[in-house]
């Protein structure tokens, strides 16, 4: 093996990813030599609702963990493999499916380990190929052993992580607002709500994989409309008053969806960003549905559009050196959260290690400043004050604290391995006073962690209670300020019964009060209430998905939303509660 087989493919693949690259000879190569991920990197997916985990097509069961007699032992060989320009075009749309959202756009590793090509040539195809098909236990799915991947395009998939990583080109103001389409502008829309119906408890569902949100009335449990948004919708949020959804996907759209039209509808459509997590409304006083800020994977920067149109307004720059000097080519906005006590968004930077606040009463919407916090952020939100972001550094194990009033770094402090929250649960608990918690996509524990400096300042930011779990693999958590449960979800789960399994916290006992299966496919994801409180929805994750609607005091099942339209459910989001915050 040598480096020339790698020197065809190198200038080309720096070039924007949009271009063609000539056929590539990739070694192949069967060492088998430990993979030295480091402890603190979990092969898992994104934000608040699901991504990596489970791409275009959804298993009936996942695998268990890798281990090390699932790795091919195959004695090294000279083969060379050759990638043609259509293979290597293909092997780069499944890394972005697939893999960008934990390894980076550029490989670097964040929730993820590095994929450089010297550690992938060092491990070998075969190595590769054995940890694509089988996965591990840190949340990884085995991608051919659940049938979301086939053997072919793990072939492909480990050769290509082999070469260096293209890299994909800026997406400057002119671009983005060349993107930007007004479908109906302010003037035409309706100036009141639909009669008849109570808007502020619709539900968007993400459906993942069709393309689409879908709207549903929490009332009857009905479907309303369904949306044509594109491709892999990650989150929804609402404007501060509730009436427009804004949608934002893999492929960086942001579609506004207007609740006020019968049916609801697409308002405005723009493209900030290639690759996007994370999407924000202006909630301070007099600022109400004003803006929206759209953070980017890829370019590493945020746009702020118009809050109504979408119309682009600004395209800042995030990239830095991280918090211990390093330099950086890629830093991502993984999660974003509106201050109401001063107009400000706060962003988490996931690979400097910064959070940044973005000031939107100045011209140019400019990052006002960068807090030190932990490097690797992920998805975080605030305490019951609405002073202090918790945001996750999964990578880290770790939860860091901010103090956005005085803008500094209050705490950070151990969780366990993965630590995943979604936005966080607050609750008053009878011993240690507010706290919020986090399960973990590495280990099977509710960390619940004193948040009331006030209160109970010898609690605060330090775990309180470690509450074991059946398995690992949790995403999210959550609750309502009626309920006395915390609900939590283990989607990437090894064990596929794991996986459909859902655990209830009792809030007076500080114990799990009863886990059960709530399905006999796919994966149970993302818990949603309505806006009473009485009811909670979770997805079932799968291409025949649903929609299983539980009543939240008894915790007996109401109804399974079910429909032909019901492909691969994931996130939920109720208007009243997002726009309100409410967790």
């Amino acid at each position: 093996m040598t480096t020339r087989h790698l020197a065809p493919a190198l200038a080309l693949l720096l070039a924007a990813c949009t271009a063609a690259p000539a056929p590539v000879d990739v070694p192949v190569t069967n060492d088998v030599a430990a993979f030295d991920a480091p402890a603190d990197a979990i092969d898992v997916s994104d934000a608040e609702a699901p991504e990596d985990a489970a791409p275009d097509a959804l298993p009936d069961a996942l695998p268990d963990a890798a281990s090390t007699d699932a790795v091919d032992a195959t004695p090294p060989t000279d083969a060379v493999a050759t990638l043609s320009e259509a293979q290597f075009a293909r092997a780069r749309e499944i890394y972005f499916n697939r893999c960008a959202g934990c390894h980076g756009t550029l490989r670097a590793g964040a929730t993820g380990p590095a994929l450089t090509p010297e550690r992938m040539i060092a491990r070998g195809t075969n190595f590769l190929r054995s940890i694509i098909s089988s996965g591990t236990d840190r949340g990884m799915p085995g991608w051919i052993r659940t049938g979301l991947m086939t053997r072919e395009e793990a072939e492909l998939l480990a050769l290509y992580v082999q070469l260096p990583a293209p890299t994909p080109p800026q997406r400057p103001l002119a671009d983005i607002r060349a993107s930007w389409q007004l479908r109906t502008p302010v003037a035409e829309r309706p100036t009141a709500p639909p009669a008849g119906r109570a808007w502020e408890n619709y539900f968007g569902v993400i459906l993942r994989d069709a393309g689409r949100v879908a709207i549903l009335d929490g009332d009857s449990h009905a479907l309303v409309t369904l949306i044509e948004t594109g491709f892999a919708v990650h989150i929804l949020r609402s404007s501060t008053t509730g009436r427009y959804f804004y949608a934002v996907g893999r492929d960086g759209r942001v579609t506004l969806i207007d609740l006020w039209t019968s049916p609801p509808s697409i308002a405005a459509t723009v493209q900030g960003c290639f690759d996007a997590r994370s999407v924000e409304s202006s909630r301070f006083a007099g600022y109400e549905d004003r803006l929206v800020v759209e953070g980017c994977y890829w370019p590493p920067q945020y746009v702020v559009f118009d809050g109504l149109t979408l119309e682009p307004r600004a395209v800042n720059p995030v990239l830095s050196p991280a918090i211990t000097g390093e330099p950086l080519d890629e830093v991502r906005v993984a999660s974003i959260v509106a201050s109401r006590e001063e107009p400000t968004w706060v962003m988490g930077l996931k690979e400097s290690g910064y959070v940044g606040i973005v000031d939107y009463r100045a011209e140019g919407f400019p990052m006002v400043a960068r807090i030190p916090a932990e490097r690797f952020l992920h998805d975080g939100g605030w305490d019951h004050t609405g002073r202090y972001f918790m945001v996750a550094a999964n990578a880290r194990n770790r939860m860091a604290i901010i103090d956005t009033r005085a803008r500094r770094l209050v705490s950070t402090f151990e969780t366990g391995v993965g630590p995943h929250p979604g936005r966080g649960v607050n609750w008053l608990d009878p011993t240690y006073g507010w706290v919020n918690a986090t399960a973990h996509m590495g280990v099977g524990r509710l960390a619940v962690y004193g948040a009331d400096p006030a209160g109970s300042p010898a609690n605060a930011w330090r775990v309180v209670r470690n509450v074991p779990l059946p398995s690992s693999g949790s995403l999210f958590v959550k609750s309502h300020p009626t309920s006395p449960w915390v609900w939590i979800d283990a989607p990437v789960a090894g064990d596929p019964t794991a996986a459909r399994q859902i655990c209830v916290y009792a809030k007076a006992t500080g114990a799990i009060h009863r886990c059960w299966r709530a399905a006999e496919r796919g994966q149970v994801v993302h818990f949603e209430y309505n806006r009473a409180g009485t009811e909670v929805w979770v997805s079932v994750w799968d291409r025949v998905g649903e929609i299983i609607v539980y009543n939240d005091r008894t915790l007996d099942e109401v109804t399974r939303i079910r429909g032909d339209w019901l492909v691969t459910p994931t996130g939920k989001f109720n208007v009243y509660n997002t726009a309100h915050d409410i967790y």
